[in-house]
C-alpha cells in the first residue's frame, strides 16, 4: 500500500501529528487490551505533550514500572509514578502501594516519595530502600514527618554525613543532637583506633628493631614480652600490621631458634670432646694399668712385652684419631706424656737387654762372673722392673745361690697373693682382658713358686680361671655370630662398587673397629684369613683415594700450620683493648677452620695438635683475662650508675648520662659467661632507678603543667567574662597578660594551642573596645567642652565683622588637658594676628579629611591631594611609635580648637560633616 494510503487509514492514535495523537488518547479505553497497548505505546511518544496525556490515562503503577524500566531517561513516568504511589491520584490501597515501594531501586523515585507520600508507613517503606547517604541526609533534613527524619537519620553512619547533618539538620534538634551524640562518639572511637593503631606501630617498631638485634642473654624474655603487649590489645589489627608482626616474629624465632641450636651444637660438641676424653682415658689407664703391673710380677717376659707394644700401638692410633677431631685436655696429654715416657724407658730397656742378651748366654755358658757382670751393669735393668729370667739366672751365678732367699720368696707370695684379689675384682668387673693378662701372669709365677708354700693358693687360682674361662665362653657365644656378620659385611662391602671412596674407607675402618673390638673371642684362623682377604681387596680399590688423601693431608698440614702461625702472631702482640667477643669469634673461627683442614699426615699430627692445643690455651687465657678486665670496667660502669643516683643532678641530666654509661656498657663487649647476667641486672636495676626518677620528675613536671593549664583556663574565662566600661580599664588586661606571662611556658599539646589562640582573640577583643573607649572618652571630652567651641566661633564672627576682637575667656569648671589649653590659648590669639581665610578653609577642610580617614578609612575624589598628604605627615610623625586613633582623634580635635578664626559660612559647611565624622568614630571598631 503507499505510504499515503497507509497513513490515510491508519488509526488516530499512530497519526504524524502529535496533536493528532494527543486528541486520539482520550478515546482510548484503557480497559481494552488493544487500545491499552495503544497507550502504553503512547507513554513512550517522542513527544512531550503526548507522553504526559497518555501517563494520565494510565493508572497501574506496575504497567508504569514496565515502562519505566524501558526507558529510565523519561522523567514523566517517574512523575506519574510518584502522583500514583504517594497516593495523590488513582486510588491505590496502601497495602498495594507500601508492597510495590518496597521493590523499588530507582533513588529518585524513592526519594520524592519519601518527601510526598501521603502516609507515614509508606514514606518509612521508601526510605528503607533509600541506600546512598545523600539521600538518607535530604530526608533527614528536609522531610515533613518526624519519625521518617529520624528513620533516614538512623541510617546515616559516616563522619562525614552526621557532620552534614549537624550543621543542615535546623528543622529538628533532635535529629542534630543525635548526630552531634554520634558524631562525638565516632570521632572518640576513631581517635582510640588511632591511639590503639599507634601503639600497635610504635610496639611494631619496637619488634622490628628487637628482629635486627643480636643475640643478648634478655632476647628471649623481651620477644615474650613484645608478643604478650601485642596479644593484650582489645582491637584487631590491620592486615599490613598483622603480616608485619608474624614477620618479626619469624625473624625472632629464628634469631632465638639458630641461638638455640648454636648452643645445642656446642653441647653436642662438649658431648663428644667428653666421649673423646673418657676413650682417651680409658686408653691410658689401660696402658697405665699394664705398666703397674709389670713390677708386680716375678719376671718381665717376651710376651709382656708384645702385649705391651700392642696396647701402646692402639694407644697411640686411637689417640691420633681423636686429637684430629678434638683438642686434647691438658691434663691427659701430660699424662699421655708421663706413660710414652714410662712406656719408653722400659722398652728401652728391654732393647738394651735383648742386644746384649747373647753376650750374657755366652758368658753364662763360660761361666765368666767378671764378663757377666760388666754386661749386666751396661744393660742397666731398672730395679723397679721385675727381672727376666735370663737376668735371674746372670744373677744366681753372681750370687752362687741356686735357690731365692727365704725373705724374696715371702715377698713373691704377698705380691701372688696381692694378684689373686686383683684377679677375682677383675672379673667381678668383667674386665676380661686385664684379668687375663693378670691370671696368665700368676700361673707362670705359680710354675716358679715351691709347691708346698702354693698349695694354699691352688684352690682360687683354679676357680678364678674357671670364672675366666666361663667368662672366655660367654664372650666366644657373643662374639662367634658377630664375627660371621663382621665378615659377610666386609664381603658386602668389598664386593660393592657404587660407594663412594670415603663412604667405603668409613665403613671399611668401622668394621675393623668392630672386629678388633671383639678381642680374641670366638677366634679362628679362617674367619681371620677370610676378613683379612676381604680387608686387603678394598686397601687395593682405595689405593688412589688415598694418594689422594695423603695430598690433602699435607695442604691440611699446611693450612694448619698457618692457622698456628697466624694465631702465635695475634697471641704475640695482643691490642691493649682487644674485644673479647671479637677474640671468641677467632677462637670459634679458628676451631672451625681447624676442623675443617683435617685429616693431616700421622706422623705430624700430634706435634700440629699439641702446638694448636697450647695456642688454643693461651687464646682462651687472653680471652679470659680481657673478659676480666671488661667484668672490672662494668662493675666500675655500675658503681658510677649507683654514684650518679646519690649525685643532686635533675634528672633528665642524670637519666642522659645513664644513657652514655649504657652506651659504654654495649661497646665493652661480654664479661666471663657466669658473670655476664649478674652484672647486667645489677646495671639495669641501677639505670631502672635513674629513669624511674627522671619518669617522677617528668611526671611532676606534668602535674604542673596540668596545673598552669587549668590556671590558664581559669584566667581565660575570667579574662572572657570581663568586659572593660572605661578606658582606664586596661590596667586590669596588662595586669592578666602579665599573669599569662608568669604561667608560661605551657605543656605543647593541642590543648595549648587552643587555649593559646583563644587567648590571643581575647586580648585583641578587649585591646580593641579599649581603644573604641578610648576614642569615645576622647569625643567626649570634647562635647563638654563645646560651649568653648561655641564661644570662640561667637568671639571669631564678631571679629571678622569689624568688631573688637576679645579673648574667650577659660571655665574654670572645665576639665582639659594641657594641649586643649594650648589651642585655647592659640585660637584667642590668633584673632590678633588672622591668617587668610583660604588658609583656615584649607587647614578645616585637612581636618575633616584627617577625620574621614579615621572614621571610615577613604575619602572622596577631590580630597585625594589632601589624603596624599595627610597620609605622609602621619608616617613621620608615627616613626617613633605608631600613634593610637584615641590620639590621632585628640590631635584634630586640638588643632580645630585652635584653626581659626572661622567664618560662620565655613563653620557651616564643615559642622555637619564634623559632626557625622565624631558619631561614626563612637561606634567603628579602632583599626
Amino acid at each position: 500500500m503507499p505510504g499515503f494510503l497507509r497513513r490515510l487509514f491508519a488509526p488516530r492514535w499512530q497519526h504524524p501529528d502529535a496533536k493528532v495523537r494527543s486528541q486520539a488518547i482520550g478515546r482510548l479505553d484503557p480497559a481494552r487490551p488493544e487500545q491499552r497497548q495503544a497507550l502504553e505505546t503512547l507513554c513512550l511518544d517522542t513527544d512531550a505533550t503526548v507522553r504526559q496525556a497518555a501517563l494520565e490515562r494510565i493508572d497501574s503503577p506496575e504497567t508504569l514500572l514496565v515502562l519505566l524500566a524501558r526507558q529510565p531517561e523519561l522523567t514523566e513516568i517517574r512523575r506519574r509514578l510518584v502522583v500514583l504511589l504517594s497516593g495523590q491520584d488513582g486510588g491505590h490501597d496502601l497495602a498495594q502501594r507500601v508492597r510495590i515501594v518496597e521493590s523499588l531501586d530507582d533513588r529518585v523515585l524513592l526519594s520524592r516519595l519519601a518527601l510526598e507520600g501521603d502516609n507515614q508507613q509508606l514514606r518509612l517503606a521508601a526510605v528503607e530502600r533509600l541506600t546512598a547517604e545523600e539521600d538518607l541526609i535530604e530526608q533527614a533534613c528536609d522531610n515533613g514527618i518526624a519519625a521518617v527524619r529520624h528513620a533516614a537519620a538512623t541510617r546515616v553512619t559516616s563522619e562525614a554525613g552526621l557532620q552534614r547533618l549537624v550543621q543542615q539538620a535546623r528543622r529538628d534538634r533532635q535529629v542534630v543532637r543525635h548526630a552531634r551524640e554520634r558524631l562525638n562518639r565516632l570521632r572518640k572511637d576513631a581517635a582510640s583506633l588511632a591511639a590503639a593503631q599507634a601503639q600497635r606501630e610504635a610496639l611494631l617498631a619496637k619488634l622490628e628493631a628487637h628482629a635486627r638485634a643480636p643475640w643478648e642473654p634478655l632476647y628471649a624474655g623481651r620477644f615474650r614480652h613484645f608478643v604478650r603487649e601485642w596479644e593484650a590489645f582489645d582491637d584487631l589489627p590491620e592486615i599490613e600490621q598483622e603480616h608485619r608482626f608474624q614477620e618479626a616474629c619469624l625473624s625472632c624465632r629464628k634469631i632465638i631458634s639458630d641461638h638455640e641450636a648454636h648452643e645445642h651444637a656446642i653441647a653436642e660438641t662438649d658431648r663428644r670432646r667428653e666421649q673423646a676424653a673418657e676413650a682417651r682415658e680409658s686408653l691410658l689407664e689401660a696402658l697405665e694399668e699394664s705398666l703397674a703391673g709389670l713390677p708386680r710380677g716375678d719376671r718381665l717376659t717376651g710376651q709382656d712385652i708384645a702385649s705391651l707394644r700392642a696396647q701402646k700401638v692402639l694407644l697411640a692410633n686411637r689417640w691420633q684419631t681423636l686429637s684430629d677431631l678434638h683438642v686434647t685436655d691438658e691434663a691427659l696429654r701430660q699424662r699421655y706424656d708421663t706413660v710414652l715416657r714410662n712406656y719408653d724407658e722400659v722398652l728401652a730397656a728391654w732393647e738394651r737387654l735383648e742386644s746384649h742378651a747373647s753376650d750374657i748366654e755366652q758368658a753364662l755358658k763360660e761361666k765368666d762372673i767378671e764378663r757377666l757382670q760388666s754386661v749386666i751393669a751396661t744393660c742397666n735393668w731398672p730395679d723397679t722392673l721385675p727381672k727376666s729370667p735370663l737376668l735371674v739366672r746372670a744373677q744366681q751365678m753372681l750370687s752362687g745361690r741356686e735357690e731365692p732367699e727365704e725373705e724374696a720368696l715371702e715377698a713373691r707370695l704377698d705380691r701372688f697373693t696381692q694378684d689373686l684379689e686383683q684377679l677375682e675384682q677383675l672379673l667381678d668387673r668383667g674386665a676380661f682382658k686385664g684379668a687375663s693378662r693378670l691370671h696368665q701372669s700368676l700361673r707362670h709365677r705359680a710354675d716358679t713358686l715351691p709347691a708346698a708354700k702354693l698349695r694354699p693358693y691352688q684352690a682360687t687360682l683354679k676357680r678364678l680361671g674357671a670364672r675366666l674361662a666361663e667368662l672366655r665362653d660367654w664372650r666366644g657365644f657373643v662374639a662367634g655370630p658377630k664375627r660371621e656378620q663382621l665378615c659377610q659385611a666386609i664381603e658386602l662391602l668389598a664386593d660393592d662398587t657404587t660407594l663412594p671412596d670415603a663412604e667405603l674407607d668409613r665403613r671399611h675402618r668401622q668394621l675393623i673397629r668392630d672386629w678388633k673390638g671383639l678381642g680374641d673371642a670366638a677366634a679362628s684362623r679362617e674367619l681371620s684369613e677370610h676378613f683379612r682377604s676381604a680387608s686387603d681387596r678394598i686397601h687395593e680399590r682405595l689405593a688412589p683415594w688415598r694418594e689422594h688423601q695423603v695430598h690433602e693431608r699435607s695442604r691440611n698440614l699446611e693450612a694448619r700450620i698457618a692457622l698456628c702461625e697466624q694465631l702465635e702472631a695475634l697471641l704475640d702482640m695482643p691490642a691493649a683493648d682487644a674485644d673479647p667477643d671479637a677474640l671468641r669469634r677467632i677462637r670459634d673461627q679458628a676451631r672451625e677452620e681447624w676442623r675443617r683442614h683435617s685429616p693431616v699426615p700421622r706422623e705430624q699430627a700430634q706435634a700440629i695438635g699439641r702446638r694448636f692445643g697450647r695456642i688454643r690455651f693461651a687464646l682462651q687465657s687472653l680471652i679470659d683475662q680481657r673478659a676480666k678486665e671488661v667484668a672490672d670496667a662494668k662493675r666500675q660502669l655500675i658503681d658510677e650508675a649507683q654514684a650518679l643516683i646519690e649525685r643532686p643532678l635533675p634528672p633528665d641530666a642524670r637519666a642522659a648520662r645513664a644513657k652514655s654509661l649504657q652506651q659504654r656498657w654495649r661497646e665493652l663487649g661480654r664479661a666471663p659467661r657466669g658473670e655476664e647476667q649478674t652484672l647486667w641486672r645489677e646495671f639495669r636495676s641501677a639505670c631502672d632507678q635513674i629513669f624511674v626518677l627522671r619518669e617522677a620528675q617528668r611526671d611532676d613536671r606534668m602535674q604542673r603543667g596540668r596545673q598552669r593549664l587549668d590556671e590558664m583556663q581559669a584566667l581565660i574565662d575570667r579574662l572572657d567574662a570581663w568586659q572593660p566600661t572605661r578606658h582606664a580599664d586596661g590596667a586590669v588586661l596588662e595586669q592578666a597578660i602579665d599573669q599569662a606571662a608568669a604561667l608560661e611556658p605551657l605543656p605543647s599539646g593541642r590543648r595549648t594551642e587552643g587555649m593559646r589562640r583563644r587567648w590571643s582573640g581575647i586580648v585583641r577583643t578587649r585591646r580593641e573596645r579599649l581603644a573604641r573607649l578610648a576614642v569615645v572618652e576622647e569625643i567626649q571630652r570634647w562635647e563638654a567642652c563645646r560651649s568653648l567651641l561655641d564661644a570662640h566661633l561667637a568671639a571669631d564672627a564678631a571679629c571678622l565683622e569689624g568688631s573688637a576682637c576679645e579673648e574667650v575667656p577659660f571655665d574654670q569648671g572645665l576639665d582639659l588637658s594641657t594641649d586643649m589649653r594650648s589651642a585655647h590659648e592659640q585660637r584667642n590669639a590668633s584673632r590678633h594676628n588672622p591668617p587668610p581665610p583660604q588658609e583656615v578653609s584649607e587647614q578645616l577642610a585637612r581636618l575633616r579629611v584627617h577625620l574621614s580617614l579615621l572614621a571610615m578609612g577613604r575619602v572622596s575624589q577631590h580630597d585625594e591631594p589632601l589624603r596624599l598628604a595627610i597620609q605622609v605627615e602621619r608616617l613621620n610623625e608615627g616613626l617613633g611609635r605608631e600613634l593610637s586613633r584615641a590620639e590621632e582623634v585628640s590631635i584634630v580635635l586640638r588643632n580645630l580648637l585652635a584653626t581659626g578664626p572661622v567664618s560662620p559660612e565655613q563653620w557651616e559647611r564643615e559642622v555637619g560633616e564634623l559632626d557625622s565624622l565624631l558619631t561614626r568614630l563612637t561606634r567603628l571598631p579602632p583599626p
